[in-house]
C-alpha cells in the first residue's frame, strides 16, 4: 500500500524547498548587487544554494527512509527525488538567470552558472548517448529548462493556492 498522504507531504516539501531556493537566490543575488558585480555575487551565492536544495531534498529523503511508511512508500519517494533533483537546482540558478536576463547582462559569465550548465550537460549527455547525437543536446538542455521551471511554479502555485483563496476569503479556513 502506498502512502499518499507520505507522498503529497513529501510533494508540498519539495514545492517550499522549490520556492525558497528561488526566492533566496533573487534576494541575496540582488542584495550583494549592491557591493558587488552581478556575476561575481551569482558565483558567490549559487554554490552554497545548490547545496543547501540539494541536501533539503536528500532530507526529506532521509526522513522518509526512517519512518513507519511502507516499502513501496520508500521507492517512490526515492524514485521522485532522483526525477526531481535537477528541477530543484535549476531553483536558485534560474532566479540568476532571470536577474541577468532583467539586467541585460550574459548569465554565462558567471562561472557558477557555466559549471551548473557543464554539469547538467554531462549527465544529460549520458542521457543523449542512448538516444543519438548531432542537436540533441542542445535540445535536451533547453527541454530542461523548460521542464525545470514549469515543474517548480506548478508545483508551488498547487501547493500555495489553497492559501491564497483563504487569505481572500473564497474558503472557509478549517476549523
Amino acid at each position: 500500500m502506498v502512502g499518499i498522504g507520505h507522498l503529497k507531504r513529501r510533494a508540498g516539501q519539495y514545492a517550499g524547498l522549490w520556492v525558497g531556493a528561488f526566492l533566496l537566490a533573487l534576494v541575496i543575488i540582488l542584495a550583494l548587487t549592491t557591493q558587488v558585480d552581478l556575476m561575481e555575487a551569482a558565483d558567490m551565492v549559487l554554490p552554497g544554494l545548490l547545496l543547501a536544495a540539494g541536501l533539503g531534498l536528500g532530507a526529506g529523503v532521509v526522513i522518509s527512509f526512517f519512518s513507519n511508511e511502507t516499502p513501496l512508500t520508500k521507492i517512490l519517494v526515492l524514485v521522485g527525488a532522483l526525477l526531481l533533483l535537477l528541477p530543484l537546482l535549476w531553483a536558485p540558478v534560474a532566479a540568476a538567470v532571470a536577474i541577468a536576463f532583467f539586467a541585460d547582462r550574459p548569465i554565462e559569465y558567471s562561472q557558477a552558472y557555466v559549471a551548473f550548465r557543464l554539469g547538467v550537460s554531462d549527465v544529460l549527455w549520458a542521457g543523449s548517448q542512448l538516444v543519438g547525437y548531432g542537436g540533441f543536446l542542445d535540445a535536451l538542455w533547453s527541454a530542461f529548462q523548460w521542464i525545470a521551471s514549469v515543474v517548480g511554479f506548478i508545483s508551488a502555485w498547487v501547493n500555495a493556492w489553497p492559501v491564497i483563496k483563504r487569505l481572500l476569503g473564497q474558503e472557509p479556513s478549517p476549523a
